[in-house]
């Protein structure tokens, strides 16, 4: 038995030499253990060291690699064309667009922290809760409403949700534009009732920038806001002299600590200008309506009510302040003729709907007249869609299709968008 138990010894000693270690278990290096080596990593043999007053000896003669030589340093290669792969940007202090001072952008994907709230001291604006009574005369009117209108309505509803797409339940990416699209269709359907439609077109895509400068801070809102609705009239004041100058007294509220250009991109490469989107001659160039679509599926992509409310106020005082700078140039003033811009967000079920309308351009200080915004807010067109029947000991409790529809949201939808025709 010992001689036997001998050559074992043997084996297992020198499985060492194959990396089961001395009696068969596998090698680990320090890191396979979870230890941290303390070992500093030993620097390349090629790294060229800069030695002032000596010169490396390369391999760049050789044509070819030699160790014990450094690695030679080649000036970059010109191809004598841009290549899109291998382009690199100069460093931004070198662009033609560079400045000093750091101007705050707000763009598509911006989320205000503090909301509206924020976005009012931004435009220096003042707030109104519910639509104006203007507007609200036509949603009440029976002489505006559409034939069936509440049927079509329905049956726009359960198009998008449940006949457009082949999905069991579609998802909000897919059924959100198609409800707004329809809802839009639907109010131009008016236009053998009001001529006046005919001089409107909706615009997607294209691309607003304007710049204003609040207190100390340059602020700039850039980007595309989504659909747009122009006209070739613009819309009229909703508030009178009088209430325009009553404004000289309303207080902006304020959010301190919080600083009011948080959650803004900051910038340093831009270009001061004012750009309403489209070209100079446009037959249709006054903005009347813009619509936003809150379609992301994913809940924290998502923009809260408040949030959106406050995107929708930011792009619409940037379309008007950007056609009242084309109409009276970049002097800072108090209109004679204030500038109207509406908007309507949604996520498919719940509407926000808002009217903005600009009495100044002298935005620096608080003082003075302000801007006034109408805002109603969190508008249920229905309260959920079943895209399948709720079935409970063998009877149809809850039938496919809209439950709890609320047809005054979208008579405030049709408003809008006849406001200014009627």
């Amino acid at each position: 038995m010992v001689l036997a138990a001998v050559p074992a010894k043997r084996a297992l000693a020198g499985s060492a030499g194959l990396g089961l270690g001395g009696f068969g278990a596998p090698r680990r290096g320090a890191y396979e253990w979870g230890v941290r080596s303390t070992r500093k990593p030993e620097p390349p043999l090629d790294r060229v060291y800069e030695i002032p007053g000596l010169e490396p000896i390369t391999y760049a003669g050789k044509m070819h690699f030699m160790p014990g030589l450094a690695r030679p340093v080649f000036p970059p290669w010109d191809r004598g064309w841009n290549h899109p792969r291998f382009h690199r940007s100069p460093p931004i202090e070198e662009h033609s667009l560079y400045k000093d001072q750091t101007c705050y952008i707000f763009h598509q994907r911006c989320r205000l922290l503090e909301g509206v709230k924020q976005a009012l001291w931004l435009t220096k604006t003042k707030l109104v809760e519910g639509l104006p009574e203007k507007v609200l005369s036509l949603a009440d009117d029976p002489r505006n409403h559409i034939e069936n209108q509440d049927k079509r309505v329905l049956n726009i509803i359960s198009h998008a949700r449940l006949w457009h797409s082949t999905e069991d339940i579609p998802k909000r990416e897919t059924y959100c534009p198609v409800i707004m699209d329809s809802l839009i269709q639907l109010c131009k359907s008016q236009i053998v009732k009001h001529p006046s439609l005919a001089r409107r077109i909706c615009a997607q895509n294209y691309s607003l920038a304007t710049t204003w400068n609040r207190e100390s801070v340059l602020l700039q809102v850039r980007g595309s806001s989504g659909t747009r609705l122009n006209a070739k009239d613009p819309l009229p004041p909703i508030a009178s002299r009088e209430e325009v100058e009553a404004t000289n007294n309303h207080v902006l509220e304020t959010f301190y600590p919080v600083s009011p250009t948080i959650d803004l991109q900051q910038c340093n490469v831009y270009d001061v200008k004012n750009d309403t989107g489209f070209c100079e001659g446009y037959p249709y160039p006054y903005p009347h309506t813009l619509y936003f679509l809150e379609r992301a599926n994913i809940r924290p992509q998502r923009f809260h009510p408040d949030q959106l409310r406050a995107k929708m106020i930011l792009f619409a005082f940037g379309n008007a302040l950007a056609q009242a700078r084309l109409l009276y140039g970049n002097t800072t003033k108090v209109l004679e003729q204030p500038i109207v811009v509406q908007s309507v967000g949604t996520d498919g079920r719940v509407f926000q709907f808002l009217v903005l309308q600009l009495n100044t351009t002298d935005l620096v200080s608080d003082e003075g007249v302000k801007n006034l915004v109408w805002v109603d807010s969190d508008q249920l067109l229905y309260q959920h869609f079943w895209c399948r029947p709720v079935i409970k000991k063998k009877v149809v409790v809850e039938p496919v299709g809209p439950i709890g529809f609320q047809p005054e949201t979208f008579r405030k939808f049709l408003a809008l968008y006849l406001h200014g025709a009627v």
